[in-house]
């Protein structure tokens, strides 16, 4: 939820925030009605949250793996060391911000060999993952007041450039959750290499100095980072008071568009009012780009090179079989492929399809038998 230009802009997700504070949980109309608000130290609590049962093998839009699993268990308490050792969160302020550098040109070419295959050339997005840059931040920031009602209308660019208020929860999240089959084994340099790619990408400047491909970022420099969407959301979620003034901020349904009720009721049913000045951004149509955006990255095939199944593996199957990290067989590994081809052809197929171990069926996309088909065979192929 953000406020421009002095109009309260209320996204999808943030809506269903909010109803779900006022509603407290999920319930069907015939037993619509008031709920006791529950309290936690004596505070009202900030709840809601939706449970998606498992329905034809799909949890939501997910695929899951239904097969009955065993051997599994809940591990052991962490040791102190342990946690401190993951505990390693960079707050706004440079709390947990180590000393390092890295240039622009060094994170490209950490982004080309990690990142791409995933995040798509010039951080464009593909395969199911999210877009890391779309031009110029300080020209998409603009876009955020925008309303996606039919597909050929421009929608709000929000990706981290434009949308994101904090440069701090990137270079955190890329070393604690990057690249996702090596989660953690980048070192800090690193890190900031691809940090400032990623700013380059974006266009933006530091300190008034435009990140260009010859710059250096480094812990001193990136202090000095504003992001153009900073003071763009509410409530506001920074500074010591930051759980108080959220909790300040839903307790007043009429802030978010919501009807007012009693302290100790929920609304349950036509909880949002109809003369709320907030308008919804709406989903349909939100990656419909003219012309579309391209997340090739290769060469252009000659006539007649087409190579069955190729694309589907980069775009679906690579993050997990790149490299065996992930407790797959990797493309290439020639010795692991040889050991599956002594179970047939047919069972590796079969196992692709309805799921087999920790592999979700058909890896979790919604490819056909027929593409599944030619994905496993490219990646049979390819590992002779």
């Amino acid at each position: 939820m953000f406020k421009l230009d002095r109009k309260l802009i209320v996204s999808a997700s943030a809506v269903t925030i909010a109803a779900l504070f006022t509603a407290g949980c999920v319930k069907s109309e015939a037993t619509a009605g008031p709920a006791e608000a529950t309290y936690a130290n004596g505070k009202v609590t900030i709840d809601g949250g939706l449970y998606y049962p498992v329905v034809d093998g799909k949890t939501g839009p997910y695929l899951v793996n239904t097969q009955k699993q065993s051997g599994f268990t809940y591990g052991r308490t962490p040791t102190a060391n342990e946690i401190a050792a993951w505990d390693k969160d960079v707050m706004p302020d440079g709390t947990g911000l180590p000393e390092g550098s890295g240039s622009v040109e060094e994170g490209e070419e950490i982004y080309e060999a990690q990142c791409v295959m995933c995040h798509g050339d010039f951080g464009s997005g593909g395969g199911g993952y999210p877009a890391l840059a779309q031009g110029n931040a300080y020209e998409g920031q603009k876009t955020l007041t925008n309303q996606r009602t039919t597909p050929d209308k421009d929608g709000p660019i929000r990706v981290f450039g434009t949308y994101w208020p904090q440069a701090s929860t990137m270079w955190w999240y890329i070393q604690s959750g990057m690249p996702h089959p090596k989660t953690k084994s980048l070192s800090n340099d690193e890190t900031y290499a691809l940090t400032a790619y990623m700013l380059n990408l974006n266009q933006m400047e530091i300190d008034g100095e435009l990140v260009d491909d010859d710059y250096v970022l480094d812990r001193e420099k990136f202090l000095k980072i504003k992001m153009p969407n900073e003071k763009g959301f509410e409530p506001n979620i920074d500074g010591p008071t930051a759980l108080e003034d959220v909790r300040a901020y839903y307790s007043v349904p009429e802030n978010f568009g919501a009807q007012k009720v009693k302290p100790s009721e929920r609304c349950m049913t036509d909880c949002q009012k109809e003369t709320a000045k907030v308008a919804t951004i709406q989903n349909g149509g939100i990656s419909d780009f003219l012309p579309p955006i391209s997340v090739v990255r290769d060469l252009p095939v000659e006539e007649g090179e087409t190579v069955a199944g190729k694309d589907d593996y980069e775009s679906s199957c690579a993050v997990c079989h790149v490299d065996s990290s992930m407790g797959a067989p990797a493309v290439g590994d020639k010795a692991a492929w040889e050991k599956l081809k002594g179970k047939g052809v047919d069972a590796i197929l079969a196992n692709a399809i309805n799921g087999f171990g920790g592999m979700p069926p058909r890896g979790g996309t919604d490819l056909s038998d027929a593409k599944m088909k030619d994905a496993v065979d490219y990646m049979i192929n390819a590992s002779k």
